[in-house]
């Protein structure tokens, strides 16, 4: 109940407290490209969004703080996004949430969490030192080349669904309660819809 309680209190501080920051870097990012990227859909938390289906996921090349990388073009299998920073409160308050939701769909689907904060590894690895996450994995972008693409102004968290092809599935634009049941039997439904297929009905228990 506490938790709930926390997250829709931090929900409702998505578009007034997490347009700034990695934002104001990714638009600068944007502006010094060139890059326009496609059209965002209004930023309102918790509803997932299908209207940018098709969107391709960005050739490129991440790091995380012990020196690994992850080329996104790479990836195989269903995949989803999730876009955050340690200076947004509602993006921290779901982390556990999509810890658990790795968790819970294991083999099904891989939960990226990667982080626009601009000093990247310097903040993100004691944030996730002072955690005990079992299932998200470090990937940092700094100069916010995802949110620069995918968001309205930086605005924060932003969390994408993709195909094993790198299409996006579907979108939800800010805080989301990911290890609910209602949320993880949305992911398999849009999954199986992707591949014509029946949704899985079980719900494995999330992760403690």
């Amino acid at each position: 109940m506490l938790r709930s309680i926390a997250f829709i209190s931090f929900a409702a501080l998505a578009l007034a407290g997490c347009d700034s920051g990695a934002g104001d870097a990714a638009q600068e990012t944007a502006a010094s490209t060139g890059q326009s990227g496609p059209a965002t859909p209004p930023q309102l938390p918790g509803r997932p969004v299908r209207a940018f289906a098709g969107t391709p996921l960005p050739a490129l090349v991440l790091d995380d703080p012990a020196g690994n990388t992850l080329d996104l073009a790479a990836l195989e299998g269903p995949v989803l996004v999730n876009l955050w920073a340690t200076w947004c409160a509602p993006c921290v308050v779901e982390m556990p949430m999509l810890d658990n939701l790795a968790g819970a769909m294991e083999g099904e689907l891989r939960v990226l969490t990667i982080s626009q904060d601009v000093r990247g590894a310097e903040v993100v690895a004691p944030f996730f030192a002072q955690r005990d996450f079992r299932h998200l994995e470090q990937w940092l972008d700094p100069d916010g080349e995802l949110s620069a693409t995918f968001t309205d102004g930086g605005l924060l968290p932003i969390t994408i669904l993709f195909d094993a092809q790198g299409h996006e599935i579907m979108r939800v634009a800010g805080g989301y309660e990911w290890d609910s049941e209602a949320a993880i039997a949305e992911l398999r439904s849009a999954l199986a819809q992707a591949i014509g297929k029946p949704a899985q009905t079980s719900t494995p228990a999330a992760a403690s």
